[in-house]
């Protein structure tokens, strides 16, 4: 699990957001898919990433 995702736009690529991802719990990656912060940031990040950009 990383600790940032950085959303690119399209080429030329720019950075278009740098999300930092704080999950308190890390023990295993299915445990954080239980987390309710997993899927705001995996909603947020999949919100950013849009192919019309």
């Amino acid at each position: 699990m990383a600790d940032r995702v950085i959303v690119l736009t399209k080429r030329p690529s720019k950075i278009k957001c740098v999300i930092d991802i704080k999950l308190d719990n890390k023990s295993t990656p299915i445990n954080n898919r239980k987390d309710k912060l997993f899927t705001e940031y995996y909603d947020r990040i999949w919100k950013e990433i849009d192919y019309h950009v």
